[in-house]
């Protein structure tokens, strides 16, 4: 299943918006890795995205 990132960040809007209560203004100017955080439970922590991955993806889904 392929989920359009438009429709992704529309369900993490809602659970941010839902858990966090933040407002759209607060979810689109948090960085990803803010988000993640915000959305860990305590004391979890995640690994950073490659470089390598970040240059694949831009090429992948370049901004328009």
């Amino acid at each position: 299943m392929t989920i359009r990132f438009g429709d992704g960040a529309a369900r993490l809007f809602g659970v941010a918006a839902s858990l966090l209560g933040w407002r759209p203004e607060e979810f689109w100017a948090a960085t990803p890795v803010e988000l993640a955080d915000a959305l860990m439970p305590p004391g979890a922590s995640f690994e950073a995205v490659e470089p390598e991955r970040i240059a694949e993806l831009r090429q992948r889904f370049p901004d328009q």
